[in-house]
């Protein structure tokens, strides 16, 4: 039979362990691992090296992080990980982490404020250099509480009046204002405006605003409507789109993200409605799927990955010390027309 374990075959070895089997010290253990090679000699160097294979030591860079007052660790807290726009962002904060040799820690707070408030608590607690957050709609309070502690922190798609921290996202009113223009030149008198519930999300109140401001320029023949969902109000979002399609003007759907969009589009699909004969649609997000939808959904293409890339560039020169006054970097969104606002003769922009 094979020998029983002891504590000392399972404990997991230490640079104490790995300076006697090597039969040095342990400062020459931890300039190794510190890649000061050129203060050990060759054959320093290849017995710990030996050492470290024989005992299959793995150093503990938490702790070695947390010695030297770093971690290159940030974190991320984004309010929904099934959203296309937040994966999409995500990939371009990694992105920018893995080149600047910072690695992410990304919590998913699923739309719970609770649980968004219980991640910050844990990332701050795990000492991460910075946060990057796209939150769901915490109070300014709460943020602040995080910024006032001297932790970096940036913002995705969010705007915080009273809080002093840099900020990355959409020009929300650039892109829905060139969205509503289209559709008013496109003949479409009415525009019935669905999203998720506005309350303290700034991105969603901006685009209604947009959108109020264009319609109301355009005169009294024309109206705005919105209408404010939850995902899974199926029965809210069918009586929505029957008063939208009942509506005696030209009336045409705008969707506030792309979540959005995909229940408006097989909400109509299940009313037998086609677009743009019965009714217009445009979303927000353009996802992938919206060129395929029959002659294509015009969507607002925002550039996701670059937002993402800006964000982590932000942070990390405010990890590195840089004390400039808060940022706002906003990047304009992109108008991709398809066959569904086409009533009149377009060329694609």
């Amino acid at each position: 039979m094979p020998p029983t374990p002891n504590a000392d075959t399972l404990r997991t070895p230490t640079i104490t362990d790995v300076a006697r089997e090597a039969k040095v010290g342990k400062t020459s253990v931890s300039r190794y691992l510190n890649g000061e090679f050129d203060s050990l000699s060759d054959a320093l160097r290849l017995r710990i090296q030996q050492a470290i294979s024989t005992l299959g030591f793995r150093p503990n860079q938490m702790a070695r992080g947390l010695k030297r007052g770093r971690t290159r660790m940030v974190g991320m807290v984004v309010a929904d990980i099934s959203n296309p726009y937040s994966v999409e962002v995500m990939r371009g904060v990694e992105a920018a982490c893995q080149k600047q040799g910072f690695m992410l820690m990304v919590c998913n707070s699923d739309n719970q404020l609770e649980l968004e408030k219980r991640y910050l608590d844990l990332l701050t607690n795990y000492r991460v250099e910075g946060l990057v957050i796209n939150p769901i709609g915490l109070p300014e309070e709460d943020l602040a509480s995080i910024s006032n502690t001297g932790l970096p922190l940036v913002i995705i798609d969010r705007r915080a009046v009273r809080l002093q921290c840099d900020m990355v996202g959409l020009d929300n009113l650039q892109a829905a204002t060139l969205a509503t223009q289209h559709l008013l030149q496109q003949g479409f008198q009415s525009i019935h405006f669905f999203t998720e519930p506005i309350g303290q999300i700034s991105s969603r109140s901006e685009r209604e605003q947009a959108l109020r401001q264009v319609v109301a320029a355009a005169g009294k023949g024309y109206s705005a409507t919105t209408s404010e969902l939850d995902m899974e109000d199926t029965a809210g979002l069918a009586r929505a789109l029957q008063k939208a399609l009942k509506s005696k003007k030209r009336t045409a759907i705008f969707a506030g993200n792309g979540r959005m969009l995909l229940n408006v589009a097989l909400g109509l699909q299940q009313l037998g409605a086609r677009w743009p004969e019965d009714i217009g649609l445009l979303g927000f997000d353009d996802p992938s799927w919206a060129a395929l939808a029959g002659s294509g959904i015009t969507g607002i293409r925002q550039p996701t990955f670059e937002i993402g890339q800006a964000a982590l560039d932000f942070l990390v020169q405010r990890i590195d010390g840089i004390a400039s006054p808060a940022r706002m970097q906003a990047f304009p969104g992109e108008l991709k027309i398809r066959g569904s606002t086409l009533l009149k003769s377009v060329t694609e922009a």
